[in-house]
C-alpha cells in the first residue's frame, strides 16, 4: 500500500465546508461520509476529513482552535500559477479568506495562502522542478 496522508479538520458547518472544498477541486468520497464527517479527496494520496465539532471531540479533548489562530499551514501543489490564483479567488468568493499571508513569487516557486471557512490555512503552491536545479534561479526574487 502506498503512503497516504489524512488531514483531520474540525468544521462548524459540515455541508458548507464540503461545498467549499468541492469548489476548490476536492472530490467527496461518500463511502467515508455521514452527518458527522466528510472525506474530501485531493489526490490518490491526500485526503481531508472534515469533522463536526462533536465528532472531533471523540478524538481529542484538546480545544478547537479559533478561526483567527493558526494550528498548522498545509501546502498543496498545483499544476501552474494560474491554478494557485484561481483557488485563492474561489476561496474568497465562498467565504474563505484569500492571501492571509503575503504572496510569494520566487521565480521557481509561487504560492498564495488561503483560509477555509473555519480559518484552516492552506498554502496553494506551484513549483518548477527544472528551475530548482538551476542555482541562479533559486536566488532570484
Amino acid at each position: 500500500m502506498s503512503k497516504m496522508i489524512f488531514v483531520n479538520l474540525p468544521v462548524a458547518d459540515l455541508k458548507a465546508s464540503m461545498a467549499f472544498y468541492e469548489a476548490l477541486g476536492f472530490e467527496n468520497n461518500p463511502q467515508f461520509t455521514d452527518d458527522t464527517a466528510a472525506c474530501m479527496v485531493w489526490s490518490e494520496a491526500i485526503y481531508v476529513m472534515l469533522l463536526t465539532h462533536d465528532k472531533w471531540r471523540t478524538f481529542t479533548s484538546r480545544p478547537i482552535p479559533s478561526a483567527d489562530s493558526s494550528e498548522v499551514m498545509l501546502a498543496l501543489s498545483c499544476d501552474d500559477r494560474a491554478a494557485v490564483d484561481k483557488l485563492n479567488d474561489i476561496a474568497s468568493q465562498l467565504g474563505g479568506t484569500a492571501d492571509i499571508n503575503p504572496k510569494q513569487d520566487l521565480g521557481f516557486m509561487y504560492n498564495r495562502n488561503l483560509a477555509d471557512l473555519d480559518g484552516h490555512v492552506w498554502e496553494m503552491m506551484w513549483m518548477d522542478p527544472n528551475a530548482m536545479s538551476d542555482p541562479e534561479s533559486a536566488t532570484e526574487q
